[in-house]
């Protein structure tokens, strides 16, 4: 499918601004054929000789919470404002059949039929921490692409998902007024990754919504100190009305000031140390995986865990001194 496509003349259709053409190449990193993942390589490789002043946000929260309604509204207002919004969303795959609806799309009509904005939902393949494995190169192409706000919508599945918030900026976790008691202010894990809590769908209860607010800020003040200049706010909003949408632009803007630019600056460089050992690791489990030797030890050791009652943890031990071994041999 994308072997015929000269990656010159796509990574050119990119930067000129032609959403075909970002299509094409998301698609062409999110596949596993080994033709397809060194071209894959190549077109990132002319990609990151773009430098693009981007924002890059997160957003997270459980099924419900109105994430893809939040996020059109956001948008909306973004290109409206005269940005050029690309929007990931990351959406559950089947464990049973690996499938995935990948539905956001339609649920942003607007967003995606608008000239400034990309919409592009790609399956989650089970990937962990509520963003895929293909996340982070395709902020670089969609930045490739021109495009100066990237909003990543992870899958939202709860307290686990904090991977997300080592790929962005900004990371905006949102919350129901009637989500909890006021138990829910003090969970730690994911609330500590926020840059900034939003309290949504603030119509249905507007009292619950004052107490939510209110919650949440007590707990944060107790739980994150201020780092640099920043102390994570909580807002409000109703993104089927547009009540305090201006409260979550208001966010952002003090979020990407120019004096907070070089703080950025920063955690994006720690960013690259984390992101390259995660895609080590991602590539040597593929080589691994590929590799028929490791792929014959793999199965005797998998026998001797599910026949022979081998702990797990030793069987991935022996294969690891095996790997080893064989290495220190050719080196």
């Amino acid at each position: 499918m994308f072997r015929e496509e000269n990656i010159e003349d796509l990574f050119n259709g990119i930067r000129s601004g032609s959403r075909r053409a970002l299509a094409r190449a998301l698609s062409l990193i999110e596949s596993t054929t080994e033709p397809d993942r060194d071209r894959a390589f190549a077109l990132l490789e002319l990609c990151s000789t773009v430098t693009t002043v981007s924002r890059r946000i997160g957003l997270t929260g459980s099924p419900g919470v109105g994430k893809s309604t939040l996020v059109e509204s956001l948008g909306l207002s973004l290109v409206n404002l005269g940005s050029r919004v690309a929007v990931l969303a990351v959406d559950p795959s089947s464990k049973r059949t690996g499938g995935s609806i990948l539905g956001d799309k339609v649920r942003m009509p607007n967003l995606s039929l608008h000239a400034n904005a990309f919409v592009r939902p790609s399956p989650s393949r089970l990937a962990l921490g509520g963003a895929a494995t293909t996340t982070r190169d395709a902020i670089i192409l969609c930045e490739a692409g021109g495009y100066d706000t990237i909003l990543v919508e992870t899958v939202g599945v709860g307290q686990s998902e904090t991977d997300v918030a080592d790929m962005v900026d900004l990371f905006l976790l949102l919350v129901l007024p009637t989500a909890g008691d006021d138990v829910q202010g003090i969970k730690r894990g994911i609330m500590e990754m926020a840059h900034a809590l939003v309290v949504t769908k603030s119509d249905l209860d507007l009292q619950a919504t004052n107490i939510a607010v209110a919650t949440y800020t007590g707990a944060l003040r107790m739980m994150i100190p201020p780092v640099e200049d920043w102390s994570p706010p909580v807002v409000s909003v109703s993104a089927v009305q547009g009540d305090g949408l201006r409260n979550v632009l208001d966010v952002i803007e003090r979020f990407f000031a120019d004096n907070r630019r070089p703080a950025i600056d920063r955690v994006r460089i720690s960013q690259k140390t984390s992101w390259f050992s995660a895609a080590l690791q991602h590539e040597l489990l593929t080589e691994l995986l590929r590799n028929p030797q490791y792929n014959e030890i793999m199965k005797g050791l998998i026998v001797k865990v599910t026949d022979g009652g081998l702990p797990p943890s030793v069987a991935v031990h022996q294969l690891i001194s095996h790997i080893t071994i064989n290495v220190s041999e050719h080196l």
